[in-house]
């Protein structure tokens, strides 16, 4: 009777240790498995891609982190005559964008602006040339972050299409919206809402991605933590159906592209935050994207602040060119020693190989340009988060192109500061690349301080060669 007692306790014993081992085991899978399965719901790509990404990430090849320390720099070449055009300005400028486009197309380069200060978009239509006027064309759009010029309506002029945050600083409240100008041909521009009441919308681009011959959108929408990536199907008489690709916070950019050059127009998204991505959502041409994760930063607080795509290296195919100096979550900001500029270079078949540029703390709005008429494309960045105190801390720079892609690191000025975005152009046609800046000031100093500031090229740099 008592041995068999103890045999009893013995199996309980045995049971108990085999339910707590299965409890083990459970909550060590479990967890994992359950923290990939929301990650994989919340960006919208397999457990296995998930897992794919994590890889990338701890790979030090990969790494967005590798600074560039072997760049050469050069003595500062002063060829750009400054310029302020546009409107006088006493309060704090808060530009948050600025667009390249000869809008009334009479030859003359413009400039379109989102101003997020008095929240509206404007028109710097130069005419006579090297006269500049500012003409608001649209008002209480709330934080205006981007807009595109495009022919929306296929009247044969071009409307502008509007991301509209709803509210500078990151929320997770849906106060976003995305704004159709629509151009009377006389450019006088009628609002359309085609969506509100959405996460803060920090990106709109309009091209036809189900191959039906209208305008379809693709939109990236910041919010906070619960930001989203769509594309939405013109449906026809300002109708719209969304299709959710990712819901992911963070998205800045969305460009689109036929990235895999086989005749129907991909999505490239960036996508900020703590994921520091960038994606390819590649069309089968109806509008069916399968999504593929293109590069990954292993910091989570790289600060991604926008991408463009161009043909760098003149191989045909459209690279990736890429700023990390975003410093809004660090006002004001405290260096981070890994911002700077990148570009992927497309080898094809969708995969990129990553270069470092330099480093530059607070860098925004990398673009290409020969500047100096010798065959190549340079580089122009400008920042907006540096250390403004020190009076070395250069807002607008650029890279020389030496050849075979390497570069020397040329400064241009530290005056004014804070500029958030850099567009270059030929605005006074006479062959060489000029450039128009904005400025945004959410922190001191404001001692060096320009709203819009054209930079004209007077062709020192062409004499040289």
């Amino acid at each position: 009777m008592m041995k068999s007692t103890g045999q009893k306790k013995k199996v309980k014993s045995r049971i108990r240790n085999i339910l707590t081992l299965l409890l083990v085991l459970l909550i060590l899978l479990g967890v994992p498995y359950a923290i990939l399965k929301y990650q994989s719901g919340k960006s919208g790509i397999s457990m296995k891609e998930v897992v794919q990404r994590k890889m990338i990430k701890s790979d030090g090849s990969e790494s967005g982190d590798l600074l560039a320390t072997d760049i050469l720099e050069g003595e500062k070449k002063d060829f750009l005559i400054r310029q302020h055009i546009g409107m006088d300005y006493d309060a704090k400028p808060m530009i948050s964008h600025v667009l390249v486009e000869d809008l009334d197309e009479d030859g003359l380069l413009d400039v379109i602006v989102c101003d997020a200060l008095d929240n509206f978009v404007s028109w710097i239509r130069q005419y006579p040339a090297n006269t500049y006027t500012e003409t608001v064309l649209a008002t209480e759009l709330i934080g205006p972050a981007h807009v595109q010029a495009k022919d929306f309506d296929g009247d044969g002029d071009k409307d502008l299409l509007v991301a509209v945050l709803g509210l500078l600083y990151p929320s997770n409240d849906k106060i976003g919206s995305i704004v159709y100008l629509e151009n009377d041909g006389n450019f006088k521009f009628k609002k359309h809402i085609i969506i509100e009441r959405i996460a803060r919308v920090s990106d709109v681009r309009a091209g036809d991605l189900d191959g039906d011959g209208d305008m379809d959108l693709a939109a990236a929408q910041f919010g906070y933590d619960d930001g989203e990536t769509r594309w939405m199907e013109n449906l026809g008489n300002g109708e719209f159906k969304t299709h959710m690709l990712q819901n992911l916070s963070g998205p800045i950019n969305v460009e689109i592209v036929d990235i895999d050059e086989d005749g129907d127009l991909d999505i490239i998204s960036l996508v900020s935050q703590e994921w520091e991505e960038i994606y390819c959502y590649v069309n089968d041409g109806t509008g069916n994207f399968r999504m593929k994760l293109l590069w990954g930063s292993d910091n989570e607080d790289f600060g991604s602040s926008g991408i463009s795509l161009f043909d760098l290296n003149q191989d045909g195919k459209l690279d990736i060119l890429y700023a990390n100096g975003d410093a809004f979550d660090y006002i004001p900001p405290q260096g981070m020693p890994w911002h700077g500029l990148q570009w992927f270079e497309n080898k094809g078949n969708l995969e990129f190989e990553y270069h470092r540029l330099c480093d530059l703390i607070g860098a925004y709005s990398l673009r290409p340009g020969d500047v100096d008429m010798d065959g190549d494309l340079d580089l122009f960045a400008v920042s907006a988060f540096n250390m403004w105190e020190d009076l070395d801390a250069q807002s607008f720079i650029w890279l020389e192109n030496v050849g075979d892609m390497q570069y020397i690191k040329r400064d241009i000025t530290n005056d004014p500061t804070h500029l958030i975005v850099m567009e270059p152009g030929d605005f006074n046609n006479d062959g060489l690349m000029d450039f128009v800046t904005g400025g945004m000031y959410p922190y001191p100093p404001f001692d060096r301080m320009s709203r819009i500031t054209l930079w004209t090229n007077d062709g020192s740099l062409v004499s040289e060669q």
